[in-house]
Protein backbone atom coordinates (compact mmCIF):
# COMPACT_ATOMS: atom_id res chain seq x y z
CA UNK A 1 0.00 0.00 0.00
CA UNK A 2 1.52 3.18 -1.33
CA UNK A 3 1.55 6.49 1.03
CA UNK A 4 0.61 9.61 -0.52
CA UNK A 5 2.72 12.93 0.26
CA UNK A 6 0.84 13.95 3.33
CA UNK A 7 0.55 10.14 4.62
CA UNK A 8 4.58 10.36 4.72
CA UNK A 9 4.82 13.24 6.51
CA UNK A 10 2.46 12.50 8.93
CA UNK A 11 4.33 8.81 9.24
CA UNK A 12 7.67 11.22 9.42
CA UNK A 13 6.63 13.57 12.17
CA UNK A 14 5.55 10.74 14.22
CA UNK A 15 8.75 8.70 14.78
CA UNK A 16 10.27 11.90 14.40
CA UNK A 17 8.85 12.25 18.25
CA UNK A 18 9.30 8.91 18.91
CA UNK A 19 13.25 9.05 18.07
CA UNK A 20 13.66 12.57 20.18
CA UNK A 21 12.66 11.36 23.10
CA UNK A 22 14.42 7.91 22.51
CA UNK A 23 17.94 6.85 24.40
CA UNK A 24 17.99 3.71 21.47
CA UNK A 25 16.82 2.32 18.52
CA UNK A 26 17.12 -1.18 17.57
CA UNK A 27 16.69 -2.42 14.04
CA UNK A 28 15.81 -6.12 13.23
CA UNK A 29 15.41 -8.15 10.20
CA UNK A 30 12.04 -9.71 10.13
CA UNK A 31 12.00 -11.54 6.82
CA UNK A 32 9.74 -14.71 6.79
CA UNK A 33 8.50 -13.68 10.22
CA UNK A 34 4.62 -15.01 10.64
CA UNK A 35 2.01 -12.67 11.02
CA UNK A 36 0.89 -14.30 14.43
CA UNK A 37 4.58 -14.07 15.96
CA UNK A 38 5.10 -10.38 14.88
CA UNK A 39 1.74 -9.81 16.59
CA UNK A 40 3.24 -11.71 19.51
CA UNK A 41 5.96 -9.38 19.28
CA UNK A 42 4.19 -6.40 19.43
CA UNK A 43 2.40 -7.25 22.22
CA UNK A 44 5.80 -7.56 24.21
CA UNK A 45 6.91 -4.63 23.22
CA UNK A 46 3.86 -2.56 23.77
CA UNK A 47 4.18 -4.20 27.17
CA UNK A 48 7.58 -3.11 27.84
CA UNK A 49 6.78 0.53 26.58
CA UNK A 50 8.77 0.10 23.42
CA UNK A 51 7.79 1.58 20.06
CA UNK A 52 7.90 -1.21 17.69
CA UNK A 53 7.30 -0.10 13.97
CA UNK A 54 7.90 -1.46 10.37
CA UNK A 55 8.57 1.18 7.88
CA UNK A 56 10.11 2.17 4.84
CA UNK A 57 13.79 2.76 5.00
CA UNK A 58 13.54 5.82 3.30
CA UNK A 59 10.98 7.33 5.78
CA UNK A 60 12.77 5.60 8.90
CA UNK A 61 16.23 7.59 6.87
CA UNK A 62 14.81 10.95 7.22
CA UNK A 63 13.07 10.46 10.62
CA UNK A 64 16.73 9.81 11.91
CA UNK A 65 18.22 12.79 9.70
CA UNK A 66 19.76 15.46 12.04
CA UNK A 67 19.82 13.19 15.52
CA UNK A 68 22.12 11.50 17.33
CA UNK A 69 20.93 8.11 15.64
CA UNK A 70 22.21 9.67 12.38
CA UNK A 71 25.06 6.79 12.00
CA UNK A 72 22.36 4.21 12.04
CA UNK A 73 21.20 5.05 8.22
CA UNK A 74 23.78 2.97 6.81
CA UNK A 75 22.08 0.01 8.44
CA UNK A 76 19.15 0.57 6.60
CA UNK A 77 18.93 -1.84 4.21
CA UNK A 78 16.01 -4.92 3.88
CA UNK A 79 12.23 -5.44 5.35
CA UNK A 80 13.37 -3.75 9.01
CA UNK A 81 10.91 -3.83 12.02
CA UNK A 82 12.40 -0.60 14.28
CA UNK A 83 12.01 -0.84 18.09
CA UNK A 84 12.36 2.49 19.74
CA UNK A 85 12.73 3.31 23.57
CA UNK A 86 13.52 5.73 26.27
CA UNK A 87 14.64 2.86 28.22
CA UNK A 88 17.83 0.94 25.89
CA UNK A 89 17.25 -2.26 28.14
CA UNK A 90 13.95 -2.55 27.80
CA UNK A 91 14.24 -2.46 23.64
CA UNK A 92 17.06 -4.45 23.48
CA UNK A 93 15.40 -6.82 25.63
CA UNK A 94 12.16 -7.57 24.19
CA UNK A 95 14.18 -7.87 20.26
CA UNK A 96 16.83 -10.23 21.51
CA UNK A 97 14.71 -12.46 23.75
CA UNK A 98 12.36 -12.86 21.28
CA UNK A 99 14.99 -13.58 18.41
CA UNK A 100 16.66 -15.79 20.52
CA UNK A 101 13.51 -17.78 21.78
CA UNK A 102 10.67 -17.39 19.81
CA UNK A 103 11.94 -17.23 16.52
CA UNK A 104 14.76 -17.43 14.90
CA UNK A 105 13.91 -15.29 11.81
CA UNK A 106 14.12 -12.37 13.63
CA UNK A 107 17.59 -11.03 13.62
CA UNK A 108 18.80 -8.11 15.11
CA UNK A 109 21.12 -5.89 12.75
CA UNK A 110 22.12 -3.52 14.72
CA UNK A 111 20.96 0.02 17.18
CA UNK A 112 22.19 3.26 17.75
CA UNK A 113 22.40 4.69 21.17
CA UNK A 114 23.43 9.04 21.10
CA UNK A 115 26.27 9.07 18.90
CA UNK A 116 27.01 5.37 18.94
CA UNK A 117 26.34 3.04 16.27
CA UNK A 118 25.89 -0.75 17.78
CA UNK A 119 26.68 -3.93 16.03
CA UNK A 120 24.15 -7.49 16.77
CA UNK A 121 26.91 -8.15 19.77
CA UNK A 122 26.62 -5.12 21.46
CA UNK A 123 22.87 -5.09 20.91
CA UNK A 124 23.14 -8.76 22.86
CA UNK A 125 25.24 -7.48 25.71
CA UNK A 126 23.06 -4.51 26.35
CA UNK A 127 19.93 -6.80 26.62
CA UNK A 128 21.78 -8.90 29.72
CA UNK A 129 21.84 -5.89 31.48
CA UNK A 130 19.42 -5.45 34.19
CA UNK A 131 16.63 -2.88 33.71
CA UNK A 132 16.92 0.45 34.80
CA UNK A 133 14.09 -0.45 37.54
CA UNK A 134 16.67 -3.61 38.97
CA UNK A 135 19.72 -1.17 38.98
CA UNK A 136 17.63 1.67 41.12
CA UNK A 137 16.03 -1.00 43.61
CA UNK A 138 19.95 -2.14 43.39
CA UNK A 139 21.10 1.37 44.48
CA UNK A 140 18.41 1.66 47.15
CA UNK A 141 19.13 -1.39 48.78
CA UNK A 142 22.79 -0.80 48.72
CA UNK A 143 22.28 2.96 50.39
CA UNK A 144 19.84 1.50 52.76
CA UNK A 145 22.22 -0.88 54.00
CA UNK A 146 24.48 1.23 56.49
CA UNK A 147 21.16 3.03 57.95
CA UNK A 148 19.26 -0.42 58.81
CA UNK A 149 22.47 -1.96 60.54
CA UNK A 150 23.00 1.59 62.00
CA UNK A 151 19.07 1.18 63.52
CA UNK A 152 19.70 -2.55 64.42
CA UNK A 153 23.01 -1.54 66.82
CA UNK A 154 21.30 1.18 68.74
CA UNK A 155 18.60 -1.21 69.09
CA UNK A 156 20.97 -3.63 70.53
CA UNK A 157 21.64 -1.60 73.50
CA UNK A 158 18.46 -1.41 75.14
CA UNK A 159 17.63 -4.92 74.34
CA UNK A 160 20.37 -6.12 76.25
CA UNK A 161 19.52 -4.04 79.23
CA UNK A 162 15.88 -5.20 79.04
CA UNK A 163 17.80 -9.02 79.01
CA UNK A 164 19.91 -8.00 82.11
CA UNK A 165 17.13 -6.66 84.25
CA UNK A 166 15.04 -9.80 83.10
CA UNK A 167 17.67 -12.40 83.98
CA UNK A 168 18.49 -10.42 87.71
CA UNK A 169 14.74 -10.67 88.30
CA UNK A 170 14.53 -14.32 87.39
CA UNK A 171 17.93 -14.70 90.28
CA UNK A 172 15.77 -12.77 92.74
CA UNK A 173 12.55 -14.80 91.96
CA UNK A 174 14.59 -18.37 92.43
CA UNK A 175 16.36 -17.26 95.55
Amino acid sequence: MSLNLEEKKAVVAEVSAEVANAQAIIIAEYRGLEVGNMTVLRRKARESGVYLRVLKNTLARRAVADTPFAGLADQMVGPLAYGISSDPVAVAKVLHEFAKTSNEKLTIKGGAMANFVMSPKDVAALATMPSRDELLSKLLGTMQAPIATFVRTLNEVPTKFVRGLAAVRDQKQTA
